[in-house]
């Protein structure tokens, strides 16, 4: 692993005005979130939403991505194409997106239930159960993200989470570290041992993921090639947030609620 970078107070600020951006994009995208909707309407919006700000698709600098958005629905889990299919009440959707600001690069992820809630159904409380599930394991895993802590400690408080939910952990696909470009050192796994690992230095830019099943960890590539979906057809969730590590504390700089 090479050298993981620690931000100046300069790189710093540009960081988080990157931030604000994607945040206030997924802000957006969750706003339009209804049945009949689109996925191509939702990654417009987004796409719109970080230009009118002034950024950029951080996505659209990925080789042979044209998106600025993944859109996954259901049993999909992450890199989902946006595509010409229409929500419907019930699903569960990932939006995952990204902005660049002045060359710096941030990255965010949230899934949600689409519609209003069923009262008495079973089925949509075990979703919300789910995705609950997820983004407690996002926070427990943030609150790791401070110096003195190690990777390993971040991979634990997700693995520990999920799992004890009774879901599983994604393994093929990480976390990782964020700035210069949309994928940096480190790489964040979903499962670890705490005390092992990098240790974190004050300034570090991490784009912490959890990424879940509600069945097995096994996934797949669908044909479009960018698609990865759950080998079993169970449900996928994906949280993701990107932080600078603190001294004492991680501060999350594409928080969507707090804009």
């Amino acid at each position: 692993m090479s050298a993981v970078p620690v931000r100046n107070d300069k790189e710093l600020e540009l960081m988080r005005a990157s931030g604000e951006i994607t945040a206030r994009a997924l802000k957006r995208v969750l706003e339009s979130v209804e049945p009949g909707v689109t996925l191509l309407e939702l990654d417009k919006i987004a796409e719109e939403e970080i230009e009118r700000l002034g950024g950029k698709s951080s996505f659209k600098t990925v080789p042979g991505y044209r998106w600025a958005t993944c859109l996954t629905v259901n049993d999909e889990v992450v890199h989902g194409i946006p595509r010409d299919i229409k929500l419907i009440e019930g699903d569960i959707l990932g939006i995952d997106l990204g902005a660049v600001f002045k060359g710096w690069h941030t990255d965010t992820a949230w899934s949600v239930l689409v519609g209003d809630w069923k009262l008495g159904d079973g089925d949509w409380k075990e979703k919300e159960r789910f995705l609950k599930a997820g983004e407690r394991a996002l926070w427990e895993a943030v609150g790791q993200a401070r110096e003195g802590k190690r990777l390993g400690d971040i991979s634990a408080a997700i693995q520990e989470t999920i799992e004890g939910a009774g879901y599983s952990v994604v393994k093929s696909y990480i976390g990782h570290g964020v700035g210069r470009s949309p994928h940096e050192e480190p790489e964040i796994h979903g499962v670890g041992e705490y005390g092992t690992g990098l240790h974190l230095k004050k300034g570090m830019t991490l784009a912490i993921e959890v990424i879940y099943t509600a069945g097995s960890d096994r996934v797949k590539v669908e044909d479009d090639g960018w698609t990865v979906a759950t080998a079993d057809s169970s449900l996928g969730g994906l949280f993701e947030m990107t932080v600078i590590v603190g001294k004492k504390q991680a501060e999350v700089i594409t928080d969507w609620r707090k804009v």
